[in-house]
């Protein structure tokens, strides 16, 4: 979910936030973002196939930290803040959360595989040149990252493995530009 670190970091200053806030406020007159909402902004809409929209569900019920259906601006700043700022530890620990569908604490190779096929359908849309074989990316996968061999990813074997394997972090990683997005909410006008 983009978790890599980057040399292209752009530093949010209070300006940055008071203008954000202006544009939230602006947008989100009701002072909460809604699904539909939130799914524009990362261009989910009708022609999206079903996995990348129930995908991009689960991200915003991650962000929706009090689970009242809605991201009000805190929850908004949050998960700016999160995604633009944040450790990789603390990404890798939202990926997963996001990733973890039936939240039992555990990836399984179900969850693996949805979640790389919709990652790569969603890269896909931004180079159409891209061919993978989903099983094979899954099988590396486990191979590289489930250490006790149970069939199940736990969360600290899923950070392991992605701090230690940039393949491993490239398969997990989903740029949806929310940086370039943020920076770019600066410069539209209302």
């Amino acid at each position: 979910m983009g978790q890599g670190q980057s040399g292209e970091e752009k530093e949010v200053t209070l300006q940055n936030i008071q203008e954000l806030y202006r544009k939230f406020a602006s947008e989100c007159p009701s002072g909460n973002l809604h699904l539909h909402e939130f799914k524009k902004i990362f261009g989910i809409n009708s022609s999206s196939t079903e996995e990348e929209a129930a995908y991009m569900e689960n991200l915003f019920r991650s962000f929706d930290t009090n689970k009242d259906g809605h991201i009000d601006f805190l929850e908004y700043v949050a998960a700016v803040h999160l995604v633009l700022r944040g450790k990789l530890e603390d990404k890798l620990r939202w990926s997963f959360k996001v990733y973890d569908r039936d939240g039992n604490g555990c990836l399984d190779r179900q969850e693996v595989k949805h979640i790389v096929k919709i990652i790569y359908r969603i890269k896909k849309h931004n180079d159409p040149s891209i061919t993978v074989n989903i099983e094979d990316i899954c099988d590396r996968i486990f191979e590289l990252v489930d250490k006790n061999k149970d069939s199940q990813i736990s969360l600290e074997e899923f950070i392991d493995g992605a701090e230690k394997d940039p393949w491993v972090m490239e398969q997990l990683k989903l740029d949806i530009g929310p940086c370039d997005w943020f920076m770019g909410q600066q410069e539209k006008k209302p």
